[in-house]
């Protein structure tokens, strides 16, 4: 729900900082004084056109923010897109949309804080408002949001999960089938190409690690005469004196040991220190043996390192065409052996692929049936259900329906149109309806599409019946109505003053209306007056929160002069709205 907007430099609002209710808020005051600006500031703000006529004389800028409390199912929808955006706030529960205009033209949205596009902040506040009016930002107006109203209100959110399941299922056959279905010439290209890479990779042999191993061996081969040299000189060094002058290192810790035996005799305290030169005698005498047998194995062998020079090359050529590395190529074989294999047998997969595609289409066909019978049935009460709201709101003669067509091609779900008659309808993962709202508002006219009717009070009137009806349906938790009562009387007023009420309570919505009845504003839980001033020269909107005497006094000024019977007046309608709402204590939201 919206808890709070912050309006600065917008029209003729200097400053505005405003709280709601969580129930049905309602805005007065005199025409011109700044109610509807408030409902522009909200349009701009969640993704509007935003028109640098807005900004407010003498400023560079005009700033808007709101804050919104997401309930757990709001969060479900809108934390993903927050996350795949980086948009996280510091309280999940908290959103926070601003909207800034520049007398540039430019103008910045964000979204906790951070600098959005127009397009995610409109994706975002879609979820979060309703407006209905002459400047509508209206999920009712959007033919593609009817079909999951419909839905929504029938209970129908399982069986079209099932129906989209197999459709996906439909997809990926159809998919596949394709792909071995594509040009006959590709395909023995393909297939030519894949053998040689498979013949290729397969004559080579390679084993995991294997270059590795190759070059080290190569390395050694490529270095033999100076392995053999170094090894050499190291063993002397270790073993053999080169000279009566210059002892090696084995006779140089044997008279090392001899000394310590003789300093151990004396002193117990070198025992230690003399097993440490025996161990160190041990460890040279290991490597000794190692250098030693390492010289003996160097191999001067010309032959065996041309090999390895085209084992390596061979390599290095299969790793420009396969892979970055030995087990890359090896699985790049396997790919290109799977993918011969299915092109191979693709005869066999195709004729497979078609009679499950087949099967599909009949089976997506019964269940699209079954789910489209049910949306007729409750096109119908939901039908019969609007006209009873519009009749309530002196719409007598309105008619209300739900069109459901289907598109007939070629390769669609097959369809028993009637005994012995099949016919093939188009299916996507919502099933075979293409759904749309009709109203006839007045008597003689044929039903027309919802989102083609005059904007306005009647169309507003037809909203609040919709919303009335799919208040169980709806998620949008925040609707929004301004010149709902243009046309209608105060007998009619209070019918709507109820229903607003009514959906803020049975359907758990928040509602703010901008009204000049006082019958619709006898239902308020949180009732604005929005006045004009002039101060300095210069006019601003204010705009005050009113309760008890505040609010009788301006209902009767609604009714007309300010006196002791429009007072009375006044405080019946509030009696009046009062009894209904003791009547009809809060509900719990229903769950369809």
């Amino acid at each position: 729900m919206l808890v709070e907007i912050n309006i600065v430099d917008f029209a003729i609002i200097e400053k505005l900082n405003l709280k709601f209710s969580e129930g049905f808020n309602v805005l007065t005051g005199e025409t011109g004084a700044g109610k509807s600006i408030i409902i522009d500031a909200v349009t701009m703000l969640l993704g509007g056109r935003a028109d640098s006529a807005f900004i407010r004389a003498g400023s560079d800028r005009a700033r808007i923010e709101s804050i919104f409390r997401l309930s757990p199912a709001l969060r479900a929808i809108i934390d993903p897109i927050l996350d795949e955006e980086g948009l996280e706030g510091d309280n999940p529960d908290v959103l926070v949309l601003g909207r800034e205009l520049r007398n540039t033209g430019r103008s910045f949205c964000r979204v906790n804080g951070s600098t959005v596009n127009l397009s995610i902040l409109e994706k975002i506040a879609a979820y979060l408002v309703d407006i209905h009016g002459q400047n509508e930002h209206l999920s009712l107006m959007q033919v593609r949001q009817h079909l999951t109203f419909l839905d929504r209100y029938a209970g129908l959110g399982n069986q079209r999960q099932k129906l989209a399941a197999e459709v996906r299922h439909l997809r990926q056959v159809r998919q596949e089938l394709a792909d071995l279905q594509r040009d006959e010439q590709f395909l023995a290209r393909r297939i030519d190409q894949l053998t040689f890479q498979v013949e290729e990779i397969e004559m080579a042999d390679l084993k995991p690690g294997e270059e590795t191993e190759l070059n080290s061996e190569r390395n050694r081969l490529a270095n033999a005469e100076q392995l053999s040299q170094l090894s050499s000189e190291a063993y002397t060094l270790l073993i053999e004196a080169s000279s009566d002058e210059q002892l090696s290192i084995i006779d140089l810790l044997g008279q090392l040991t001899r000394v310590m035996n003789n300093l151990a005799k004396l002193d117990e305290d070198w025992a230690e220190k003399r097993e440490m030169v025996d161990n160190l005698t041990y460890q040279v005498e290991d490597v000794a043996s190692f250098v030693r047998d390492y010289n003996e194995n160097i191999d001067f062998n010309p032959l065996r390192l041309r090999e390895i020079e085209e084992r390596l090359s061979l390599i290095f050529s299969l790793k420009r065409k396969y892979g970055a590395t030995v087990e890359d190529i090896l699985e790049f074989g396997r790919k290109a052996q799977t993918e011969l294999d299915n092109i191979s047998h693709s005869e066999e997969r195709i004729e497979q692929l078609r009679d499950d595609e087949e099967a599909l289409r009949q089976k997506i066909g019964k269940m699209a049936v079954v789910l489209s019978e049910a949306r007729r049935k409750a096109g119908e009460t939901l039908s019969a259900g609007v006209e009873t709201e519009l009749d309530d709101l002196s719409m007598e003669q309105a008619k209300f329906g739900v069109d459901i067509r289907w598109n007939e091609v070629s390769d669609g779900v097959y369809i028993e149109k009637s005994p012995g008659e099949v016919i093939t309808v188009a299916c996507d993962d919502t099933g075979i309806d293409r759904v749309e709202f009709m109203i006839s508002p007045n008597p003689g006219e044929p039903l027309k599409p919802l989102a083609k009717v005059a904007s306005g009070g009647e169309t507003s009137r037809i909203m609040l019946a919709l919303k009335n009806v799919l208040a169980v349906a709806d998620d949008t938790p925040t609707l929004i109505f301004d010149e709902i009562d243009q046309g209608i009387g105060g007998r009619v007023g209070g019918v709507v003053g109820e229903k607003l009420w009514r959906l803020s309570n049975v359907g758990h919505h928040q509602v703010l209306c901008v009204t000049h009845l006082p019958q619709i504003a006898g239902y308020a839980e949180m009732h604005y007056h929005v006045s004009k001033q002039i101060i300095g020269g210069r006019t601003k909107t204010a705009v005050q929160g009113l309760s008890g005497e505040e609010q009788i006094n301006e209902m009767a000024q609604m009714l007309g002069v300010l006196s002791d019977s429009t007072r009375q007046s006044a405080r019946e309608i509030v009696q009046e709205a009062a009894a209904v709402k003791s009547a009809n204590p809060k509900l719990e939201k229903l769950t369809i």
